[in-house]
């Protein structure tokens, strides 16, 4: 009798651990949700390679981690140990990779990034490789290796092949002056989420190095925005404050970049400290080399 009790509890077990299973087998990228609503979406963005930053941040209420892996130290391999530190926190981790290449997305991929950010995707053959970079095949070319990815984002009912097609964020960036040239071919790409406007390259390519709001510059935006609009694409750019993001969402921009880790603790530490008349070394008047 106490052998068929246990039986029977560890079959029920069974059940109820295979149908939890089984309820991941539709879970969506919540980004992908707020894209398709055209509702707000903002990144953190981690450039000092700290695991306990990259926790951190995933759990101050930013949609989405952007690890930046173009400008920054930031190596895979601390890049895999914070996509692993932010499991069941709130912010989808996604890597923006050193140049837009097949390699690089399949590598941050297989680390475990649920989305890619492709630097000067200046042509429509670009922003396709971009497209293909994230899909397997034969709508994409992603290599089938994703034992590390899985571990992240198991997926028993679908597998996490077709699950990772229907999730991963594929975000083509805006910031030269070719780009600016083709961009109604580049919007036109099936599979793009998101457009984002990169202003300080593009400012410099257009000539204007520095002057974001530069009428040249904001005639080149209103061209993004335009093809962004006709192809239902998303629109990104740098997002430095609260105000600067409504400016920009009264534009159509939904996804946003804030400013950076270190730009943030040295935001918080100045709020803290000016008041007391605390400040550290300013390089303009103390050299510090």
């Amino acid at each position: 009798m106490e052998r068929t009790c246990i039986g029977l509890l560890a079959f029920s077990v069974g059940v109820l651990y295979s149908g939890l299973l089984m309820g991941q087998e539709r879970w969506e990228n919540p980004v992908k949700k707020l894209l398709r609503e055209r509702a707000p979406v903002i990144g953190a963005t981690i450039t000092i390679p700290s695991v306990e930053v990259a926790a951190q941040m995933a759990n101050m209420g930013f949609d989405f981690l952007w690890i930046e892996m173009e400008h920054s130290p930031i190596t895979l391999e601390t890049a895999r140990n914070m996509i692993l530190a932010t499991r069941g926190l709130k912010a989808v981790p996604m890597i923006r990779v050193p140049v837009n290449e097949l390699w690089t997305a399949k590598r941050a991929l297989d680390a475990g990034a649920l989305g890619v950010i492709f630097p000067f995707t200046s042509t429509p053959e670009l922003a396709r490789q971009a497209v293909a970079a994230c899909k397997y095949g034969p709508e994409g070319r992603r290599g089938s290796g994703p034992g590390l990815a899985n571990f992240r984002w198991p997926a028993p009912g679908e597998g996490y092949h077709r699950f990772a097609d229907r999730n991963v964020v594929v975000i083509v960036m805006i910031e030269d002056a070719q780009a600016v040239k083709n961009v109604d071919a580049i919007a036109a790409v099936p599979g793009i989420d998101v457009m984002y406007v990169g202003p300080s390259d593009l400012s410099y390519s257009l000539g204007y190095g520095g002057q974001h709001d530069h009428p040249v510059m904001l005639e080149a935006i209103a061209k993004i925005a335009a093809a962004a609009r006709r192809h239902g694409v998303a629109l990104g750019r740098p997002g430095g404050s609260p105000e600067e993001i409504r400016r920009w969402m009264a534009e159509g921009f939904t996804v946003f970049q804030s400013p950076s880790d270190v730009g943030l603790l040295a935001a918080g530490s100045r709020r803290y400290l000016d008041p007391l008349g605390k400040t550290g070394y300013d390089p303009a008047k103390q050299p510090l080399y």
